[in-house]
Parts: structure tokens; C-alpha cells; sequence
């Protein structure tokens, strides 16, 4: 007789940083800085008052807030409680975010006070009950909670985070403790730890760049500095000041860091900046490397809870612009037409290993087609060299990388094709030298009808987000189609200009 496996659990990473150091910082804010022992009684407090609201082990709770304590007090308040957090992009219209309210079947909205406008429509909408986050932060109630749990079971999922699809709906994909654990496991073996690592948050926490940053915090004891928005000389001070000595961007970002810093070197207390959010501009990395700024780029996605691979700080100048080699718990194989690529040969990046996500929330078909044969399918595009190492050619042909931020063009598509004045539309990234790329969009007539681009623009900053709305609007008779009508992009694109 076969017995049956216990599931495997861990206990709560912030109650076990409150055991074995509570007196040391935790996290730091423009309001103040806690302990880990002050954390952990805040984490409790926000749970017990979660439950006051009728919340309950695994309900989807969703959290509409800027960087903040807060943010992150009502991040470890949900995992006190067992529910599950729902990270709303603030950058996302009424539209989007009760669509992602309604899909993730929320059973209740917290919000901070800037999003109090935002929140009230898309709750509204949505038919989801909201609570301020500030009724969260006071005095707990004065019955005890039984039912809170002091483990946590990595199979368990900790955050349903949205990223978008190429059908033009963004899919919510489900983020397990074990998914968090393997990928700060990951991390950390190859970046190492000391007692006193200091981490610099200023990436958005909605992001899973910027939330695995506070699970890595947690499961390594390592302090968070968190700031309220990107702000270039705000990020440098810090890292003179507060012995950072980790932080995570994206390439625009970093170029506005040195581009405030000018020569002046960075303390070596610096002794990481880990680079995401898609292909870095190779003078960007060699400017880095002039400069000895220690810069290591990696390729992750929502999929993978962050990192899939990251180069190994004795490799960051040996092998400028690789994204690394796949973290240890992850494996990475490159499939081509015929099967396994030889090196150096592009093709798609697969990725598989207790870091990807078991899959999308309520979507089994595009769950079927992203996850295969035990392979997550990233669609982008790259390739190992010789040695392992891995070079990310694009992410994905279609897809827009815009000051890190994500734009399919699916999505800002639907909207133009809404107008009844556009007959077909194809959207594209442009190269820009300040964001990387920018949203241009080529627009066909319907037949008798016209529109401005002034219009057309004003239609999608009424339903997108900001970095998804054209920045160019171009007009022509047709769009380029093959044979088979597929529409080619790669003419389009040959045909933008470079930024002004």
C-alpha cells in the first residue's frame, strides 16, 4: 500500500524572520522604518481585519495602492490570512481594472487613498465590495482569529497576477509559494546573501519584479528600502546613503540614473543592479561597464516568478549583454524548426523548473497551449551560445516593451477597430531612445468615414493605460498581409523611424 504524500510546507517566512531577528529592519519609508517583530505584529492585525470584512482562506482579495508600507503591509496581512492577492496595475483604466476585478472573481478591493476615484467606479462596475487600505492599519479586533496559518503550503497559490495575451485580454496567472520559494532560492545561490543586504524597491510592487522582491525579503532577511515612485536622484541618494546594495530595474531606468549621476562612481556597498524588462541597449552595458556600475541582466516573466536566468556577477563583463545561465532550480532549452537548437542558433525560449507558474486563472485552453509537455513556451525569442549562456533576441515578435511595461498590440488594436471610422489597424513598437520603444499604430480608413489622430488617440486614453496609448498615429490604404493574409509586421517596423 502506496502512502499518501503530506503536501510540503514551509513555515511563514515573516513570522520566522520575527523569531530569529526581531529587532532588526525590516523595511524602510519615506514615513518611517519597522522591525521584522513590528511587521509581523502589523501583518497580523491587517488580517484579523480582513477577516472582519468577511474574507476567508483562499478568497482573491485584490489591492489597488501605490509603493508604500502599506502596500506591503496588506501583502503580508493576505498571506497571514491564507487569501489571495489580486495586484492591480494603477496605471490601468476603469475598464481594464473592472475587467480584472470580475476575471479574478475578487471578493473584496482594498485601496489606498489616491486610488479612492479609480476604485470606487471599477467596484462598481465589477460588482466588488472595496474597503479602504487605512481601515486595514488600525487597532485589531478584540476577538481572537483561530484560524490563522503559521505555514505556509507551496503548493498554495500566494497572487494571481495579470499579464497580458495576445488575444487582447490580459490572463491572471496563478503565483504559488513554491513558486516564490524556488525563485528566491534561485536567486540567492547565485547572487549569494549577507546579514546585511539592503534591498532598493522602486520598481511598481503590482509588477512580480517588484512583489518577489518582498518575498525575497521575507524567505532571506534581507531589509527593503521601498520608494513611492522611480525617481532617478531619489534612487542614487539612497544608494549612497543607505547601503543598498540590491536593486532592480529596467533599461530605461538605469539610463536616467546615470544620466543624473554623470561620472560620480556608485559606493561599493552597490554590489548588484539586476536588469530586466527585455533586451538591454548594448551602450547602455557598455557605459555600465566603463563606469564599473556591477549591472547583471536577466530574463524572467510573470510566468516564472521573476528570474529565469541571470548573469553571474564573475560573468558580467565576460559575457556583456547574456542574459546568464538558467538559475539553478530552472532549465531552458531553445526549440527551433527542426527540434533542439544547436548553439548559437535563435529560436524560441523554453523554460521549465518549480519557479513557473502551474498556470492561468480560469483559462484551461490557453493553459494547454502555453504549458507543454512539462515546458513553459515563452514565445520570445533567443539563443545559447557555446558555453549556455543565453541571448534574448525579442520578446516576442508582437510584443511592445515600452519603459518595461509590457503593450500587446491584440489589445490596443480592439480598441482602434472599435471606431467606426477605422476599418483595420496594426500597432507596432518604434525604436526610442528615451523608453526603448514606443506605441505607434497604422490605421486604415473604413470606406466613406475618416477620423483625426487626435481623435483615435483620445478613444484609447479612455480605455488603456497610459504607456499603452499610440504615441503616432499613421494612416495608409493597407496593411501588409502574406499570402495567407497574416498580417507582416516586420514591414511595418522596418518602415518606423528612429525617435526624434
Amino acid at each position: 500500500m502506496t502512502a499518501s504524500r503530506e503536501p510540503v510546507c514551509t513555515p511563514e517566512w515573516l513570522s520566522r524572520q520575527a523569531s530569529l531577528h526581531p529587532d532588526d529592519v525590516a523595511l524602510v519609508a519615506d514615513t518611517g522604518e519597522w522591525t521584522w517583530r513590528q511587521l509581523d505584529e502589523i501583518a497580523g492585525s491587517v488580517a484579523l481585519r480582513l477577516s472582519d470584512e468577511g474574507v476567508r482562506s483562499s478568497e482573491h482579495v485584490a489591492l489597488l495602492a501605490r509603493n508604500g508600507p502599506e502596500f506591503i503591509f496588506a501583502v503580508h496581512g493576505l498571506i497571514r490570512l491564507g487569501a489571495v492577492l489580486v495586484p492591480l496595475n494603477h496605471r490601468l483604466s476603469v475598464e481594464e481594472l473592472a475587467y480584472q476585478l470580475r476575471d479574478s472573481r475578487a471578493r473584496l478591493l482594498v485601496h489606498d487613498e489616491e486610488m479612492r476615484a479609480a476604485t470606487l467606479e471599477a467596484a462598481s462596475a465589477a460588482g466588488t465590495p472595496s474597503v479602504p487600505l487605512g481601515a486595514l492599519l488600525g487597532a485589531p479586533s478584540p476577538h481572537e482569529h483561530t484560524s490563522v496559518p503559521r505555514s505556509l503550503r507551496l503548493d498554495r497559490t500566494q497572487s494571481v497576477i495579470y499579464t497580458s495575451g495576445t488575444t487582447g485580454r490580459p490572463k491572471g496567472a496563478m503565483i504559488t509559494y513554491g513558486n516564490h520559494w524556488w525563485s528566491a532560492v534561485g536567486s540567492a545561490l547565485n547572487l549569494g546573501t549577507r546579514h546585511d543586504d539592503v534591498w532598493l524597491a522602486c520598481l511598481p510592487l503590482f509588477h512580480v519584479g517588484g512583489l518577489t522582491i518582498l518575498m525575497r525579503s521575507a524567505i532571506c532577511g534581507a531589509a527593503v528600502i521601498v520608494h513611492r515612485r522611480f525617481e532617478p536622484a531619489a534612487v542614487n541618494a539612497a544608494i549612497d546613503t543607505q547601503r543598498v546594495s540590491l536593486v532592480s530595474v529596467v533599461s530605461v531606468m538605469l539610463q536616467r540614473m546615470l544620466d543624473e549621476r554623470g561620472d560620480r562612481p556608485y559606493p561599493p556597498t552597490l554590489r548588484c543592479v539586476l536588469l530586466g524588462g527585455g533586451p538591454a541597449p548594448r551602450r547602455l552595458l557598455e557605459r555600465c561597464a566603463s563606469l564599473g556600475v556591477p549591472v547583471l541582466q536577466t530574463y524572467g516573466l510573470t510566468e516564472t516568478c521573476s528570474q529565469a536566468a541571470t548573469l553571474a556577477p564573475r560573468d558580467s563583463l565576460r559575457k556583456l549583454g547574456s542574459a546568464g545561465k538558467p538559475l539553478l532550480p530552472v532549465e531552458i532549452c531553445i526549440a527551433a524548426a527542426g527540434g533542439p537548437a544547436r548553439p548559437g542558433e535563435p529560436g524560441e525560449i523554453l523554460v521549465r523548473g518549480p519557479n513557473v507558474v502551474p498556470g492561468y486563472l480560469g483559462r484551461p485552453e490557453e493553459t494547454a497551449r502555453t504549458f507543454r509537455d512539462g515546458w513553459l513556451h515563452t514565445g520570445d525569442v533567443g539563443y545559447l551560445d557555446e558555453e549556455g549562456y543565453l541571448y534574448v533576441l525579442d520578446r516576442r515578435d508582437d510584443l511592445i516593451v515600452s519603459g518595461g511595461e509590457n503593450v500587446y498590440p491584440a489589445e490596443v488594436e480592439s480598441v482602434l477597430c472599435s471606431h467606426p471610422a477605422v476599418a483595420e489597424a496594426a500597432v507596432i513598437g518604434a525604436p526610442d531612445e528615451r523608453w526603448g520603444q514606443r506605441v505607434v499604430a497604422v490605421v486604415v480608413p473604413a470606406r466613406g468615414r475618416s477620423a483625426s489622430a487626435e481623435e483615435l488617440t483620445a478613444l484609447c486614453r479612455s480605455r488603456l493605460a497610459g504607456y499603452k496609448v499610440p504615441k503616432e498615429i499613421r494612416f495608409a490604404s493597407s496593411l501588409p498581409r502574406n499570402a495567407a493574409g497574416k498580417l507582416l509586421r516586420r514591414e511595418l517596423r522596418a518602415d518606423a523611424p528612429e525617435s526624434p
